[in-house]
C-alpha cells in the first residue's frame, strides 16, 4: 500500500468508527512480577471508555485488578489502533442494567448469567495511536493524557 497518509482527523474518525463497530479487542496485561499475558476479549464502547468482562481469577482478571493499566489493540497489522488505558474494576452489579444489556447485545455474550465469578473492567483510554503503513508512523499519536489531539 502506498496510499497517502491519513490526516489526524481522518485517523480519529476511523478509530472512533472501529471502536463503535468492532466486537473484539486484544488485551495485553502483565502480572505483578512482569509476566505478560495476551488474550482477545469482547468489548463495548460508550464513547468514553471500553467495557470488557473476564473471570476475576483468570490471568487477565488478576492482572487488570492488580495493575490497573492495560494495552489494547484493535484491527490488523497494517491498520492498527493501540490504546493504553487505566482500568476500573467493577463487580457484575457495578454497571447499570442498560450497560450490561448493551454489552451482551453487542458481544453475543452475557457474563451476568454465569455462575463463575466474573468482573467488569472499564478501560479509559490515556493514549491512542493509529497507523496503517510506515508512512503513517509520523503523526500516529491521536490522544495523550486522555485528551484527543487536534
Amino acid at each position: 500500500m502506498n496510499e497517502e497518509p491519513r490526516s489526524r482527523a481522518q485517523r480519529r474518525a476511523d478509530t472512533e468508527q472501529r471502536l463503535a463497530t468492532d466486537v473484539d479487542v486484544w488485551v495485553a496485561s502483565a502480572s505483578a512480577d512482569g509476566v505478560p499475558y495476551l488474550v482477545p476479549l469482547s468489548f463495548d464502547w460508550d464513547g468514553e471508555a471500553l467495557l470488557i468482562a473476564t473471570g476475576a481469577e483468570s490471568p487477565t482478571g488478576r492482572n487488570l485488578a492488580g495493575n490497573r493499566t492495560v494495552r489494547l489493540a484493535l484491527g490488523l497489522v497494517r491498520d492498527v489502533v493501540m490504546i493504553d488505558g487505566d482500568v476500573e474494576v467493577l463487580e457484575m452489579d457495578g454497571v447499570s442494567q442498560g450497560t450490561g444489556d448493551r454489552f451482551a447485545q453487542r458481544s453475543g455474550f452475557d457474563p451476568r448469567t454465569l455462575t463463575s465469578h466474573y468482573r467488569w473492567f472499564r478501560i479509559t483510554p490515556r493514549t491512542v495511536q493509529a497507523w496503517r503503513e510506515e508512512n503513517e508512523l509520523r503523526g500516529r499519536n491521536l490522544m495523550r493524557e486522555g485528551e484527543w489531539l487536534q
